[in-house]
């Protein structure tokens, strides 16, 4: 994807509607899910029902684990409730499906599904530098080629490669099944088999190190992808690169670094991993787990990217940093499907990732000016967004679309850490009136700290074109010495967004707080408050971080952010706090901010 320059400096503002948080008691409301308790083999089905009592609105959202519709390796459930397992646990787990009700999301019943572990075991092969592929693939006599084993081996197989470098492009188009198991190409155990493009073109236009194509039930998993470069606008080098279409894909634990294109304007692409999903039928069951992309100059395009018509997918526990462009990318609309309603990454789940130094100032495609966004979510849909740190991005998370007509919708971004942004901490809304914008997103119990290190006016939260019907709440928003807080800065009639029960402070003590609202720069709460409608529950005091040098961002013993955050389900809020602790939704005692006491 070709990102644009943000734009931060326009000082418009947007009027806000009146609006509060009264939470929906749940006393008159009940829930209740059928059956309770369940046992299911990998890739087995379970219908769940739910029945609503006290409302005439049946409506339920599912949740596994607390993230609605689940995720590839929680297993996932249909919006009717259908529960699937994941087809490739390695080890036995129990999840918790959980019913919410849509007319009192306080209102919620549970589910419990062990779900066994796979049984998967096919024939393993063998690849070595030193191998020979006339030979048969044994322990003893491997084959010299990766290419060779993957064109060879069948359903259920799996392919170690011994330590060394291997200078090829590996293009994989073979399938495992749903009986035989997967193919895995992985590393020897102990070992570390490194993949190297050095001297090598790119004979496809848009080529991996390790490229998928329309390829199913395939797992990679630990080697290292290095060194491949581009001279061309018009040939775009990838680590991995994963096209078309194919189900239950899995690519964990590898490392892929110094991707390059060496194109020094807007023509210039190179990508870390990419997933397009190019045909009718969608990439699906994707799991990118455990990987770490470093180093790479990606020019106009992204260190790692779902583009296009890809759904049920996760990007969960990669370490993502040192990168010249955006970090992890969740894209619509861009024409990578063959219909506009497919071409766009759905039913997402970004958790855990430690994302940072993600910059475009020595990005000469940028002309070297911060635009990199550390997670961004351009044009997708249905995507959880939970449990990240993002430290020193261009800006840390964004919510937004760069194609006119077109949003990112039903976001939620929650309980995550996002702090020494360059520009700006969260921003929603299009960065020009010309393209799309932000809607029905929610933006709940984050810890925002001293982003927008350049003190270029954008703030900690920043609202821009072509916003409607989000919720910003239970935040904490510490602002350094320049104090900006909230930058809502498009004039309309109509809210952007609403805010409340968000915690507000800057390092200078409160002195420096300010908000920007409606075209008037506010310098009280209580004048922001009343010009904005919002934030009748918000409070401008120190939330007592365990320590703001470090930063060590939980909270310390009394705390006014402990216990006075509001309610608003399990969906919106999440199971887990940022360091994974329980967010015990039922209780009521919400802590404001990323971290509950």
């Amino acid at each position: 994807m070709r990102t644009f320059p943000k734009m931060h400096t326009a000082m418009l503002v947007v009027m806000m509607a009146s609006s509060c948080f009264a939470a929906t008691s749940a006393a008159a409301v009940t829930v209740a899910v059928s059956p309770t308790q369940v046992s299911l083999s990998a890739n087995g089905t379970q219908p769940f029902t739910a029945t609503v009592s006290g409302s005439s609105d049946q409506n339920v959202t599912w949740l596994v684990n607390g993230v609605p519709g689940g995720a590839p390796s929680l297993g996932t459930i249909s919006a009717s409730g259908v529960y699937t397992a994941p087809a490739g646990a390695p080890a036995s787990f129990t999840a918790t499906v959980t019913a919410q009700t849509d007319a009192a999301p306080l209102a919620t019943s549970r589910a419990s599904v062990a779900v066994a572990a796979s049984t998967y075991g096919g024939s393993t092969y063998y690849v070595a530098t030193t191998g020979s592929d006339s030979a048969s693939g044994g322990a003893t006599t491997p084959w010299r080629t990766i290419q060779h084993a993957m064109n060879t081996v069948p359903a259920g197989a799996t392919v170690q490669v011994a330590g060394g470098t291997y200078n090829e492009l590996v293009t994989i188009t073979r399938s495992g099944t749903a009986t035989a198991g997967y193919i895995t190409l992985m590393s020897a155990p102990g070992q570390l088999a490194t993949i190297d493009g050095t001297g090598l073109g790119v004979p496809q236009g848009q080529q991996g190190l390790i490229t998928l194509q329309n390829a199913s039930y395939v797992r990679v998993i630990g080697l290292q992808l290095q060194n491949y470069t581009s001279n061309s606008s018009n040939l775009v080098p990838a680590g991995l690169f994963i096209e078309g279409s194919g189900d239950h894909i899995e690519i964990r634990n590898n490392h892929i670094h110094n991707i390059v294109t060496t194109v020094k304007t807007s023509s210039g692409d190179a990508f870390g991993l990419a997933v397009y999903g190019t045909a009718t039928t969608p990439i699906s069951n994707l799991i990118i787990d455990g990987n770490e992309l470093d180093h790479l100059t990606t020019g106009y395009s992204e260190s790692l990217t779902v583009n296009g018509n890809v759904q049920n997918w996760q990007v969960t526990n990669n370490r993502v940093h040192d990168n010249d462009n955006i970090g992890i990318d969740a894209i619509g609309f861009e024409g990578t499907a063959p219909t506009t309603s497919l071409d766009q990454a759905r039913q997402g789940w970004i958790a855990g990732n430690t994302v940072y130094n993600i910059t475009s100032t020595t990005n000469p495609a940028y002309n070297d000016q911060p635009g990199a966004d550390g997670i961004y979510v351009d044009g997708g849909t249905h995507i959880t967004i939970e449990q990240n740190s993002v430290q020193a991005a261009d800006l840390g998370i964004e919510l937004a679309s760069e194609h006119s007509g077109h949003d990112t919708s039903y976001v939620t971004a929650r309980n995550n850490l996002v702090f020494y942004s360059n520009v700006v901490g969260i921003s929603i809304g299009g960065y020009s009136s010309s393209v799309g914008g932000t809607d029905h997103c929610t933006i709940v119990n984050n810890t925002l700290f001293e982003n927008d290190t350049t003190q270029s006016g954008t703030g900690e939260f920043q609202v821009q074109y072509h916003a409607s019907h989000n919720v910003f709440a239970n935040n904490i928003l510490y602002a350094n010495g320049q104090g900006l807080l909230v930058n809502s800065f498009v004039t309309s009639s109509t809210a952007p967004v609403t805010l409340e029960n968000d915690l507000f402070y800057t390092s200078d003590d409160g002195a420096s707080a300010n908000w920007v609202w409606n075209n008037q720069s506010y310098t009280d709460l209580g004048s922001f408050q009343q010009a904005s409608q919002s934030e009748s529950s918000g409070l401008l005091a120190d939330p007592l971080f365990i320590s703001t040098s470090t930063p060590s961002l939980q909270l310390s013993a009394g705390s006014p952010a402990i216990g006075s955050g509001v309610n608003l389900g399990l969906a919106s809020e999440g199971a887990y706090d940022y360091a994974g602790s329980s967010r015990d939704t039922n209780s009521g005692l919400i802590d404001r901010g990323a971290y509950q006491n």
